[in-house]
């Protein structure tokens, strides 16, 4: 099986850009085949910043690393996650994890390499809602407003009511005790949001039918990690 996993790696490189930087802009520059109408699968604001910042960030990929997943999880990978322009993928895992960590950190460029470095290394990894739309048009990130939080919550009871799983990534969340700018008061941290999230989830209850599938997750180096 890890000869097998070297083959279609291996494959899967010959047939896609090594430039991350340029895998990007065959996404964003997308045009859907039957209508002719452009279909951009990476959001304007992610675009901007990859290119801005092409060198940095095409550097910085260890394309080697992809080497590292078994058959069954490149195979995994090459199905439901990487990004396909015309049924085909343009997208290798490493790509993947680049485009996911900008995506989640925006303009901030060391945060996003942070984040690069320990998923390519395997330390972590995001739930799969965050890996499939990490900088893509439908982002599926909530802020730490209140507006965020409550959009969020929106459609997750919307997403929940059609029997769907959900995976929510929290780690933008303040700690308990951060100043709020806009309130001039401090968070009351990560546990209560949780709990709104919990209750709802409870009372959206699919109908008495299929137990559902939530999961709330936050990055290790996340703050609330100090408060537990």
């Amino acid at each position: 099986m890890q000869l097998a996993a070297r083959i279609v790696v291996s494959n899967l490189h010959k047939n896609t850009q090594k430039s991350f930087s340029e895998t990007i802009k065959i996404m964003y520059n997308h045009f859907n085949d039957k209508s002719g109408l452009k279909a951009a699968l990476i959001a304007d604001d992610v675009y901007e910043i990859i290119i801005k910042n092409s060198a940095r960030l095409d550097s910085e990929i260890i394309y080697d690393r992809d080497f590292d997943y078994d058959y069954f999880g490149f195979k995994t990978l090459e199905r439901s996650y990487l990004l396909k322009v015309q049924g085909k993928v343009v997208e290798r895992p490493q790509h993947m994890l680049m485009r996911v960590a900008v995506g989640i950190h925006e303009v901030d460029i060391d945060s996003a390499i942070k984040t690069y470095r320990l998923m390519s290394q395997r330390w972590f990894t995001h739930a799969s809602p965050t890996l499939f739309n990490a900088g893509t048009q439908r982002p599926q990130i909530f802020d730490d407003s209140i507006e965020g939080i409550y959009d969020t919550l929106k459609e997750c009871a919307v997403i929940s009511k059609s029997v769907g799983g959900i995976g929510v990534s929290a780690h933008n969340i303040r700690a308990t005790g951060s100043y709020i700018r806009g309130t001039n008061g401090t968070s009351n941290g990560i546990v209560p949001m949780l709990r709104v999230f919990n209750d709802t989830a409870r009372y959206v209850d699919q109908g008495g039918g299929k137990r559902k599938d939530n999961k709330e997750v936050a990055e290790l180096f996340n703050s609330i990690i100090d408060e537990n």
